[in-house]
């Protein structure tokens, strides 16, 4: 590894996220709001980046594999540190619970420890959407096209940011790839919040929730989230941009292109629309009741379905007073997530197409011994290490499962609320069920518990192993 040019990667990094930092600034003062929690804040992270930055100059500017491991993960641990500081500063939450709700907003989970938000701060309110944006395409992914002009490479880092198994560049240059998706993930989140504005909502909220929408983050201005916000008309078009955002960016640059044959092939996008429509007709089936219309059933399945698809985790009814069924089915949205390469949480579709795939091959295997089945993915062979890698992801998550579960349990937690917490952090989904329901939060809980999801969260984002790996003994072996 290149410590020491890892740190000087880190450095600018925090150089630029001061400059995120003062983003809720010129609203704040517009309102008549304090600005210091964003001028401290920024001063602090700039001036500790410029120090790393001198501190750490050198001629050997080359990222290895693991270099990508590292700078990514201390990038959202610096993140978390010092996007915690405007709560603290604006006097909004303690340390333990700044931290968690930053976490929250950039792994775009949305589980809040913030109670009422008609007394919380509007600029407050912005940054929780900005940390959700920026964390949904990801902030690495933003710098790597900054990164090119300081003459520092950015692939080691692309690779170990972008979610999903597969990492598949649009353009040759990593640096036309990331603004390609970012031009993307801005035109979708314009679109969104133009038409929640058109709706009647207004612009702060249209804003702030579109940033969450498209970030699948779940941080709401309203305690009772999207419900609040009333309009049949506004519902379906979160519930439009939910489904969106869940979909993989490769496919909106594919449909860009005018290549939708290609899109409508993909396999990924036939299991995770299969999944999506599947759900609905099941939902819909255990909810709908004579007395109630049934475009409003159908509302309500079709939002609540996309909202824990996408691991968005907006929210428009109880699904708490739901039958079981109907939950169950939720807690399996939880699981599978959105699509590979989204900004969605979750397992995602395509380890599950290719879980599925494996599955089947290796039970044609069992029955016909000296047959080859290869695993195959879109008429290709899917390598060795791909498959066992998704076999590995698989039994990762569910031992941190279990592992946050048996913390939350120990101190006194039932098992479904301890189960879904950890499912829902995990998966960067926001809501569950139990005292972590559509209605409730995470203020509850104790400060070891909070630090225990808020690590599920984190790793659940950067997709397990990109955490977990700093772990092993063998990755800081020379």
């Amino acid at each position: 590894m290149n410590r020491r040019f890892d740190l000087h990667v880190l450095g600018w990094f925090l150089v630029v996220f001061g400059g995120f930092l003062l983003l809720p600034l010129p609203f704040a003062l517009a309102t008549d709001e304090p600005g210091l929690p964003w001028l401290g804040s920024a001063t602090v992270a700039a001036a500790v980046g410029l120090g790393v930055v001198l501190a750490t100059r050198t001629r050997d500017r080359r990222l290895h594999p693991k270099d990508g491991f590292l700078v990514v993960s201390g990038a959202w641990l610096l993140a978390s540190i010092l996007g915690a500081l405007p709560y603290v500063l604006a006097g909004a939450l303690g340390w333990v619970d700044a931290i968690f709700e930053t976490v929250s907003g950039f792994t775009t989970t949305g589980s809040t420890v913030i109670t009422d938000t008609t007394v919380t701060l509007r600029s407050i309110l912005l940054w929780r959407a900005l940390t959700q944006w920026l964390g949904g395409m990801g902030i690495i992914l933003f710098t790597i096209a900054i990164l090119p002009l300081l003459g520092i490479g950015g692939m080691q880092l692309f690779k170990a940011e972008v979610p999903g198994p597969v990492d598949e560049k649009l353009h040759p240059r990593l640096a036309t790839t990331a603004r390609m998706l970012w031009g993307i993930y801005v035109g979708l989140t314009a679109a969104e919040w133009l038409g929640l504005w058109l709706l009647g909502v207004s612009g702060f909220e249209a804003l702030c929730h579109a940033l969450a929408t498209m970030a699948t983050g779940g941080f709401s201005t309203r305690n009772q989230s999207v419900g609040e916000l009333g309009s049949a008309g506004v519902q379906w078009l979160i519930t439009v941009f939910m489904l969106l955002a869940g979909t993989n960016f490769v496919l909106h640059f594919r449909l860009l292109q005018g290549r939708l044959k290609d899109v409508l092939k993909d396999v990924e996008l036939r299991w995770f629309a299969a999944i999506v429509v599947g759900s609905i007709v099941i939902l819909t089936a255990s909810l709908h009741r004579p007395e109630v219309p049934l475009a409003d059933t159908l509302l309500m399945t079709s939002f609540q379905t996309a909202s824990i698809v996408s691991t968005t985790g907006f929210v428009t009814a109880d699904f708490e007073t739901w039958p079981h069924l109907a939950q169950l089915v939720l807690l399996l949205l939880m699981l599978v997530g959105g699509m590979s390469g989204s900004t969605a949480g979750g397992i995602k579709s395509l380890r599950l197409v290719l879980a599925f795939t494996s599955l089947r091959a290796s039970i044609h295997r069992a029955v016909h011994p000296r047959a080859v089945v290869p695993v195959k993915y879109h008429g290709e062979v899917v390598d060795d290490d791909v498959v066992s890698g998704v076999w590995g992801f698989l039994l990762a998550y569910v031992l941190i499962v279990l592992v946050v579960t048996g913390v939350v349990a120990a101190y006194g937690y039932d098992l479904l609320t301890a189960v879904s917490a950890s499912l829902t952090t995990l998966g960067n989904v926001g809501p569950g069920i139990g005292d972590v329901g559509a209605y409730d939060n995470f203020s509850h809980f104790p400060a070891v518990a909070k630090l225990a999801l808020s690590f599920a969260m984190l790793v659940g984002r950067l997709e397990l192993f990109t955490v977990l790996a700093l772990f092993s003994r063998r990755f800081w072996r020379h």
